[in-house]
């Protein structure tokens, strides 16, 4: 094959030759210099010893790297149908798009999806429905009685996404949406930077290597209670998240790649530009429950009475049962909990870990919830779901599975444009969301963005209302996991009240 392909070159090589002896134009000037080149890449493939496959097929077979590169590409738009792809199919992208654009949301013809299916789920509706504009509570209060400063808050807000995840455009885009649209802004771990000060409300997420909050002592990142202090008390943050694990790497610690490691974001975490970060799998401010009490304290007293909460995703249920009844004794406990779900997302993680490691969603809430009524700490403690929530659907399901908010980090990145192309590690997002490349980041531009950041909000909290009023319920709280539910068998549907409690 390799002798075939070089000798077919090397024909058309000479009979272009021919033509610019016998014809000089420029367009033959053109095919000699082509032909020309692709025979000497050929030559190149068939002698090198990198690639065993370039080897046998000279030139040909640098299709497949070409082919293997837009290959996420080629399946989103040629290949997955509107209920395969993942890990968010397209249908649900697509009302992320539609909201965001303010565009047609309506599908026609029915539904797509096997209502007859084990697993499908759906609401009940009344025959006496409610008039959505008059629906109430898609606010939430954050505070226990631990806290003075107690925050108001949208029951959909911007879960976790640093600055260095992604790009100076999108952190900004997110930031002026959640002012415009009244809603909240995570940090997430990597700090407060510039541009998420646009006068959107701040939850400042402190994560492991305490970026923001601490400093590196002999090549080990501490807690600074200065230096935390200093962003705490800034008047846009009106809550602290002390991160423990995330859903998509749990007890792995969070990845910067050194490709996204600017100058400047490395100034903004206080470390060496132009390598990978990796934040330690475990905080060094404390390492028991005992301690973790007092810290969270300390940094309430510190943010001067703001809500603290911690987030995490549910991995050793006698040790998080531990930690509860921990808090139930010491009578000091966080304002809220973070269930961070094992399918949520992330810019950078191993694939064992995104893929085998960490409580789906679901389980984990359902845990946390139970556990908190059975400590009679549900009254104090918030808890907020995170984990690939879309729609309107998937925000009543959390809410009646126990959730009072939900924490959304992918639906907003796709109401800024992203089309799932999975290149968030590799500093090639080609929409300028995930990525530190100036080029790309320009493509985004902040002023058209930030609009469909509020939109997406304000348009899901709607679709919620309307969802709640076809329920015949009067407000947003009163949902119940007995409202839910879900195919178990051909023959059996059950409430998600009767499946998990």
């Amino acid at each position: 094959m390799r002798n075939t392909i070089l000798f077919v070159l090397f024909l058309i090589t000479i009979l272009c030759a021919l033509l610019v002896y016998f014809i000089a134009q420029l367009g033959t000037y053109i095919l000699l210099s082509i032909s020309g080149l692709l025979t000497i890449i050929a030559i190149y493939d068939s002698f090198q010893s990198k690639h065993s496959l370039l080897r046998s097929f000279p030139l040909v077979a640098r299709l497949r790297w070409l082919f293997e590169e837009e290959r996420e590409k080629i399946q989103q738009y040629f290949i997955e149908d509107n209920l395969n792809g993942t890990p968010i199919n397209r249908e649900k992208r697509s009302i992320v798009y539609q909201r965001a654009k303010l565009q047609k949301e309506t599908i026609p013809f029915g539904t797509q999806h096997n209502v007859y299916a084990k697993g499908y789920e759906f609401v009940k509706h009344s025959l006496f429905p409610k008039d959505h504009h008059h629906i109430k509570g898609e606010k939430v209060v954050f505070g226990s009685d631990k806290c003075t400063q107690k925050y108001e808050s949208s029951i959909v807000n911007i879960s976790a996404m640093s600055f260095g995840s992604l790009s100076s455009n999108a952190i900004m885009a997110l930031n002026q949406g959640a002012k415009m649209g009244e809603f909240a802004h995570n940090t997430g771990e990597g700090g407060i930077s510039p541009y998420h000060l646009q006068g959107g409300d701040l939850i400042f997420q402190v994560g492991t290597g305490y970026f923001g909050a601490g400093k590196s002592v002999n090549g080990k990142r501490v807690f600074d209670d200065e230096i935390f202090k200093q962003n705490a008390i800034r008047p846009e943050v009106k809550m602290i998240e002390i991160k423990l694990s995330q859903g998509a790497k749990p007890g792995h610690g969070g990845i910067l790649p050194a490709k996204k490691n600017t100058e400047e974001i490395a100034k903004i975490r206080s470390v060496e530009p132009g390598t990978q970060v990796d934040s330690p799998p475990s905080h060094s401010a404390f390492s028991n429950f005992d301690e973790m009490i007092s810290f969270i304290q300390k940094v309430r007293d510190l943010s001067e009475g703001k809500p603290v909460g911690i987030k995490f995703c549910v991995g050793n249920n006698e040790e998080i049962r531990q930690m509860i009844t921990t808090f139930a004794k010491a009578k000091n406990y966080p304002d809220f909990i973070a269930v961070d779900g094992g399918e949520g997302g992330t810019g950078a993680a191993p694939l064992e870990f995104t893929n085998y490691i960490g409580t789906p969603l679901i389980e984990g809430l359902v845990f946390i919830n139970k556990l908190l009524k059975e400590h009679k700490l549900k009254k104090h403690i918030n808890i907020v779901a995170t984990g690939k929530a879309v729609d309107a659907f998937d925000i009543v399901k959390y809410l009646a599975l126990g959730a009072d908010a939900i924490g959304i980090a992918r639906s907003f990145m796709l109401s800024l444009g992203c089309i799932q192309a999975r290149e968030c590690n590799l500093d090639t997002c080609p929409v300028g969301v995930a990525t530190q490349d100036d080029d790309l980041v320009k493509a985004l531009v902040v002023e058209k963005k930030n609009t469909r950041v509020k939109n997406y909000h304000n348009k899901t909290i709607k679709a919620v209302k309307e969802v709640v009023a076809a329920m015949g319920l009067e407000s947003i709280s009163e949902i119940k996991s007995k409202q839910v539910f879900r195919r178990q068998k051909d023959d059996e549907v059950l409430s998600l009240e009767e499946i998990y409690y």
